[in-house]
């Protein structure tokens, strides 16, 4: 019987996979795609995923950039400077996905994980002691554990019977596409400076009370422009380049001519006509268990999608080893009670940009007080947490204001074990498999997630039994170096 089965390779099946051989987990991986997908995506990395990913030496094959957070980004269009805020928890790595997933994809090869393309999850049934998957509608395979990765339409979650409640919005028009600019009119800050119009910030949303325009001049890559409208209806022929500069006329009330890409690509061009926000009622359904978009799916506006969705999977890894090698079915029970708040801070979150990008004389008076409420420091950091996934805080059962929250560490933390920091030198981890490292300030118990699990500023050795027995039970299973 296999220990766990993955339905989808992905970026969030692939880090899930990455974490379960970590632990000691040789899980199956199941692609229904015969090769990798080629089609553009996401176009980088926002959050604390990025300083995730540094903590298990994966941000270095991703980029030879510095790791430091943003001097400034957007929310729902509005500049946010942050360069003053200090050491603020809003990273950016701005990679493809495709990147992201062929780095995971050698990593967890890396770690000898099997992942078996043309391999679509038809069927499944599940008892006490595992579920039994049914694939391309003939292959059955045994496995104690399944996750499904698979997407927005995940079959896994459809197959389990675990609800999708939401809305699809139809209001309206998105197209996007990689072309040429005039290069005269691009600058050496990005910015595009538009014959009648002016000048616009490259990779900033920038609204009118036509639509929103974005030009983004990715490094080694064809530039990025993007349209959303409102009320204007799709045509019936394919998407061009063409109708994305129509569009663009519109939106800005200005002509940008757009040619096509350079180079080989793959290059995007897609149109959308609507937006899906939804929400799975239950992340697990006895050995059936989701991460990233088969558990949530909500606007891309703001990047949230790809740091919501492997730190699922970061989240899950090292209790679902637990489950597999020593029962611990409790510890499991926490993973849909920690993540999902998360997924509905993001929702909120990425509803309200949506609202302030929207046409309307209202929404231009929201903008103008939300613009002077930016200038608070305050309200900035505010934001920033929110939008890094760093304003919620885990139920440790720790009362220490370190307890729940996320702490950086160094690349050195990649072998993703639970890590005892001991200023003092008195504290005994006894037989759970722990690394004992010193350090400065409180005590901390940091789980394989990179979550403070117990804090204290006393050598309180009978908190500290209590959170280890409580979060990594009574025998760890050996962890790969």
């Amino acid at each position: 019987m296999n220990q766990v089965v993955i339905s989808g390779a992905g970026p969030n099946g692939l880090m899930l996979a990455c974490e379960l051989a970590l632990a000691g987990v040789r899980p199956l991986v199941l692609e229904r795609l015969t090769e990798a997908a080629t089609e553009p995506k996401a176009n980088g990395l926002v959050g604390q995923v990025v300083r995730m990913l540094h903590r298990r030496g994966l941000y270095d094959r991703l980029t030879d950039q510095p790791l430091a957070p943003t001097p400034g980004f957007v929310f729902g269009a509005l500049p946010m400077p942050l360069a003053d805020l200090g050491d603020h928890p809003l990273y950016l790595l701005g990679v493809p996905q495709r990147q992201v997933e062929r780095v995971l994809g050698e990593r967890a090869a890396e770690l000898g994980v099997e992942v078996r393309r043309g391999h679509a999850l038809t069927g499944l049934t599940q008892d006490d002691d595992g579920v039994t998957v049914e694939v391309n509608g003939r292959e059955r395979i045994r496995t104690e554990y399944l996750v499904g990765a698979d997407g927005g339409h995940s079959p896994t979650r459809r197959l389990a019977g675990i609800g999708f409640p939401g809305v699809t919005h139809d209001d309206s028009v998105s197209r996007t596409a990689h072309v040429t600019v005039p290069a005269e009119w691009v600058d050496a800050t990005d910015t595009l400076t538009v014959p009648g119009y002016g000048r616009i910030p490259g990779f900033l949303h920038h609204r009118t009370d036509r639509g929103l325009f974005v030009f983004a001049p990715f490094p080694g890559r064809p530039a990025l422009v993007s349209t959303i409208e409102w009320g204007a209806s799709e045509p019936a022929a394919p998407p061009t380049i063409a109708e994305l500069e129509a569009s663009v006329r519109r939106v800005l009330g200005a002509d940008v001519p757009l040619g096509p890409p350079a180079g080989d690509g793959p290059h995007l061009l897609r149109r959308l006509t609507s937006g899906n926000t939804r929400l799975a009622d239950r992340y697990r359904e006895g050995r059936v268990l989701l991460v990233g978009d088969a558990a949530h799916v909500h606007s891309a506006i703001g990047g949230p999608g790809l740091n919501l969705g492997l730190q699922d999977a970061v989240n899950l890894g090292w209790k679902l080893a637990a489950a597999v090698h020593r029962g611990a079915a409790d510890l499991l029970d926490t993973y849909e009670g920690e993540r999902r708040p998360v997924s509905e801070r993001v929702i909120m979150s990425s509803l309200a940009q949506s609202a302030l990008i929207a046409p309307g004389d209202e929404v231009t008076a929201l903008r103008t007080l939300m613009t002077e409420l930016f200038e608070e420091p305050t309200v900035r950091r505010r934001i920033a947490d929110l939008m890094a996934g760093a304003d919620v805080r885990y139920d440790t059962g720790c009362d220490h204001p370190l307890a729940g929250r996320f702490v950086p560490g160094t690349a050195q933390e990649r072998r993703a074990r639970a890590q005892l920091v001991d200023p003092t030198g008195a504290l005994d981890p006894g037989s759970w498999e722990v690394d004992v490292v010193a350090g400065d300030g409180p005590a901390m118990l940091v789980r394989p997630d990179g979550y403070v699990a117990w804090a204290s500023t006393e050598p309180d050795q009978e908190g500290l039994t209590r959170a280890l027995s409580r979060w990594l039970g009574p025998q760890v299973c050996g962890v790969l170096s």
